[in-house]
């Protein structure tokens, strides 16, 4: 005798989905989690940082995975606040949908909200390229925001420049950082987009790269103790939450905004990230 379609696994996380709990306004008394949003505000010192380019802002969105645990609410608060931080730039850097590519219709409207005075990027992460990802990089398109696979371009910002890049996905793209810089021209600092973290062992080699910026791993989702996540996925078993120095290269780690797997957040809220560049050498400041 068949299962009833409604016992398959999907519907019930769907059913999980649609419970009051995930899209009441009583996040913040809870402890879970997983409806919370926190701003964390880091300065990174970049090498040869150009003096018109001291204070730049970026704001980092990521792993939303919309639906069923994610909901659209809990995005439009976060490109609200994104949106009251008056960043200079917002990247997005993968995994917008987990399980239903057409969720992305939905999702991108409210993200096509953003403000950013040098505008909105994003890549794509191995959920989106395991779902739909042509209908993921239409959707962006039709929105306004470009969507960066192994491409670049120089952002002007008062005479300043700095090169942004997207590298494909690590897991199930195809990336390739030669293709990924190959517009990159003088010594310009590279801000580089990368879903999965730990790609920048790829590469570390390349002294041309300021900081990467990543996501993937929410910062294990569930954590035993602050700082012990309890998963580490592939690619993201090393950096996986918060700054790290890799040679030259900066890596920041964002925690994500959505969630999947089960419905919870434990030590491990969800983040926006807001970065601001300066000037100045790591090795100088240690010494």
């Amino acid at each position: 005798m068949l299962k009833s379609a409604a016992m398959t696994p999907q519907r019930v996380l769907n059913r999980i989905g649609r419970m009051n709990y995930f899209h009441d306004d009583r996040h913040a008394e809870r402890t879970n989690e997983i409806r919370w949003l926190v701003e964390e505000f880091v300065e990174i010192p970049v090498k040869n940082l150009p003096l018109a380019l001291e204070g730049f802002t970026i704001v980092q969105l990521t792993d939303m995975h919309l639906r069923p645990y994610t909901q659209v609410e809990h995005i439009q608060r976060a490109v609200e606040k994104t949106n009251a931080l008056k960043p200079d730039l917002v990247v997005l850097t993968g995994d917008y949908v987990w399980h239903d590519g057409e969720d992305i219709l939905d999702l991108v409207p409210v993200l096509a909200g953003l403000n950013a005075r040098y505008g909105v990027f994003a890549v794509m992460g191995n959920h989106d390229i395991k779902t739909d990802p042509v209908l993921i990089e239409e959707t962006f398109a039709k929105h306004g925001i470009p969507v960066l696979r192994n491409d670049g371009l120089d952002l002007q910002h008062n005479g300043g420049v700095f090169h942004l890049a997207g590298i494909d996905d690590g897991w199930l793209g195809k990336p390739d950082i030669k293709a990924t810089l190959d517009k990159l021209r003088g010594d310009k600092p590279v801000v580089l987009l990368a879903h999965e973290p730990d790609m920048i062992d790829w590469y570390a080699n390349d002294e041309r790269i300021s900081l990467q910026l990543s996501g993937h791993t929410h910062g294990g989702q569930v954590q035993l103790k602050p700082g012990k996540p309890f998963i580490r996925p592939y690619l993201g078993r090393k950096y996986v939450q918060g700054l790290y120095r890799v040679n030259e290269s900066w890596v920041y780690t964002s925690r994500g905004i959505g969630s999947t797997g089960l419905p919870i957040r434990r030590n491990c809220s969800p983040e926006i990230t807001h970065v601001t560049l300066v000037s100045g050498d790591y090795y100088a400041q240690a010494a």
